[in-house]
């Protein structure tokens, strides 16, 4: 088979050293990595007899998306003869096969259900930013171990410094993004427009220096593929660390939850002359049986200060209460969320120096849909802890337009 000629910083993934089983491929806009990528995982597959499974968070339809593209590379390398394109996969001679699936269903609620991985020596997860579970990379990453070398493959636009991708491939193995090396077991592959200079055409360049001279942090992050400190399109920017005001009135806002997600205990003070919101975390527990819980918040709470919790666990409320916890629920109805975020914005938050938790929430709080106004619901457990005190204790507004930082 004849290869077309690609970047030389993909050549560890068309040759994977001894030992290597991940390869981290991050780069920028125009930067060639999905293409070359996949097609170094074709030709694994071709000359191998393997078998590869190529996945998304959402897929809804392989057919019409990825599969076109798979096609051409095919064609690339004059191998149209000996494949089949059928609905969800690519099928050649032998064992040779690349399977392709969502990893949530259509809908994005759902898991979805991937079975049979029996035969896969090779992984892809394309899109990777976009998976925010890294227990549902592992399930599939755990069954990709036949023998011999497996390879499994992140392709990803670098988001936020808070990413389990991040965390694990980057800040753990002391790597510096941008790297391309070998550390341990894993491959870092990092490229730009700058390395496909020849392929780029040069209105598209044009417009990659004016951002480059306009926008230097956008440039940086979606041209370099730079990670980010926080999160673009933040619910709150008006935010910074600080002291606790502890002259000020306070009660705590609290969040359920058990496993993923702690029960949170927040500290709050409003302080309505300066406009200004204090919070400081008390604690976090997670797998916490509710006497548990409550013995936590009588050792921590000060005196018989009131709890604003989440409405949605009346019976734990009741519970926590006959244990003489002075807790109330929070008044929610339709658009309460909304209309906490515009409360809160009125205002600035200082976050205890020590909250770093609080804080990493803040820099990845972000719009859903912001002509809607709907966040994420992600990165909020704490911040709904502060929202449910201050919508209980800060006198409403008439409408207060609405910030999109």
């Amino acid at each position: 088979m004849s290869y077309p000629t690609f970047n030389k910083k993909f050549q560890p993934l068309f040759n994977p050293k001894k030992g290597v089983r991940y390869f981290i491929i991050t780069g920028g806009r125009f930067s060639s990595k999905s293409f070359s990528a996949s097609t170094a995982v074709f030709t694994h597959v071709n000359n191998d007899n393997r078998k590869a499974l190529y996945t998304r968070y959402t897929l809804t339809s392989a057919k019409d998306s990825i599969i076109p593209e798979f096609v051409e590379k095919i064609e690339l390398l004059n191998m149209q003869d000996w494949y089949d394109a059928k609905q969800d996969r690519i099928v050649g001679p032998g064992n040779r096969e690349v399977v392709f699936k969502g990893l949530k269903t259509s809908s994005g609620n759902q898991t979805a259900k991937l079975k049979s991985l029996k035969g896969f020596s090779i992984f892809v997860l394309d899109e990777a930013e976009e998976e925010n579970d890294e227990k549902s990379f592992d399930k599939i990453n755990l069954s990709i171990r036949e023998k011999g070398q497996n390879i499994v493959v992140l392709i990803l636009n670098p988001t936020t410094k808070e990413h389990w991708i991040y965390k694990r491939f980057f800040e753990v193995k002391g790597v510096e993004p941008g790297s391309n090396k070998v550390v341990d077991n894993v491959c870092y592959i990092h490229t730009t427009y700058q390395d496909v200079l020849e392929h780029i055409p040069e209105d598209f360049l044009h417009e990659i220096e004016l951002l480059k001279k306009n926008n230097p942090e956008k440039y940086r992050h979606v041209i370099l593929g730079g990670w980010l400190d926080s999160a673009d399109g933040v619910v709150f920017s008006n935010w910074e660390y600080g002291e606790f005001d502890e002259s000020l009135p306070f009660g705590y806002g609290m969040d359920f939850g058990f496993f993923p997600d702690p029960d949170v205990l927040i500290k709050v003070a409003i302080d309505n002359k300066r406009k200004l919101i204090y919070c400081k975390e008390v604690f976090s527990l997670n797998n916490a049986g509710t006497d548990t819980l409550s013995n936590r918040i009588k050792q921590t709470i000060i005196g018989n200060s009131t709890i604003i919790a989440d409405s949605a666990e009346p019976r734990l409320i009741s519970d926590i209460k006959g244990n003489g916890i002075n807790i109330k629920a929070v008044k929610k109805g339709p658009g309460s969320v909304l209309s906490g975020i515009k409360q809160m914005q009125e205002y600035k938050i200082i976050v205890d120096k020590e909250s770093t938790e609080i804080g990493k929430e803040l820099n990845n709080y972000i719009w859903s849909d912001k002509k809607s106004g709907i966040p994420i619901d992600l990165y909020n457990h704490r911040i709904d802890a502060i929202r449910y005190w201050v919508m209980t204790y800060l006198t409403p507004t008439k409408s207060p337009p609405i910030i999109y930082s």
